[in-house]
């Protein structure tokens, strides 16, 4: 396991494609921040699998959607570990699903205060010491439906379609200082928060199948590695060919 100068921030991690995702980072090396919202029993269960498994995390808590909070997990983070957040996965999101014409306000600010405000803030503060650095890994978790439309899904899709948006303009922003912005657009993954999702969009797979958390872990962990150092302002889709 390589020795890493730094770590590795993975919100809205405590299960899903962010728990798959923080024991990919760690299995590299990577020293990981946990966070969660409300279930800290599966985010210590999370970090309790890294660590059997020779890693270093810590469970943070946190809503990511309210403004003093990406200070917080960023200045725990590197108290914690001792050195700069130089990986950050912005995968926390929520879905309040309802067709456009009935679509609410709140259900609106919702999902855009955490699906992409929180990105924003996360991303803000991650680039202070990756600059400082002249290093640093940023992957954001879109979704397919950023890139083709599913009804009942507006204030969720224009966050991912935003979120790609703003992984593209950082990207350039940054790519002289060694930093890559990278964003990976899941499409039907087998987690809790597809349950209630209809089945309809799976049939439209071409791959005729669900994807795994794991399958969206490979791909953040390949974003994050050394390899990936001229890949930037990206969207890499993992969706069975549902949006091709």
């Amino acid at each position: 396991m390589p020795e890493r100068q730094g770590c590795a921030l993975v919100t809205g991690a405590s299960r899903g494609i962010g728990a798959a995702i923080a024991r990919a980072l760690a299995a590299d090396g990577w020293p990981v921040g946990v966070n969660y919202r409300v279930d800290r029993d599966r985010a210590e269960a999370v970090v309790e699998e890294i660590e059997r498994d020779g890693g270093r995390a810590i469970a943070l808590a946190g809503d990511v959607s309210e403004p003093a909070v990406p200070d917080e997990l960023f200045k725990a983070l590197e108290d914690h570990f001792g050195g700069p957040v130089l990986v950050l996965v912005n995968n926390a999101g929520i879905t309040r699903d309802d067709l456009t014409p009935s679509l609410g306000d709140d259900e609106w600010g919702a999902v855009l205060d955490t699906n992409l405000t929180a990105a924003f803030r996360l991303t803000r503060r991650a680039l202070k010491p990756m600059l400082r650095a002249r290093s640093g890994r940023i992957v954001n978790i879109s979704s397919v439906v950023g890139l083709r439309a599913n009804p009942g899904q507006a204030n969720y899709a224009a966050a991912k379609a935003g979120l790609i948006a703003l992984t593209k303009t950082a990207a350039i922003e940054v790519a002289r200082r060694g930093i890559t912005v990278n964003a990976v657009a899941p499409g039907w993954i087998d987690t809790e928060m597809m349950t209630d999702v209809s089945t309809d969009l799976l049939e439209a797979v071409p791959a005729k199948r669900a994807g795994t958390p794991a399958e969206v872990a490979a791909c953040v962990r390949f974003l994050a590695s050394d390899e990936a150092s001229y890949v930037t302002g990206a969207v890499l889709s993992v969706d069975g060919g549902l949006a091709a």
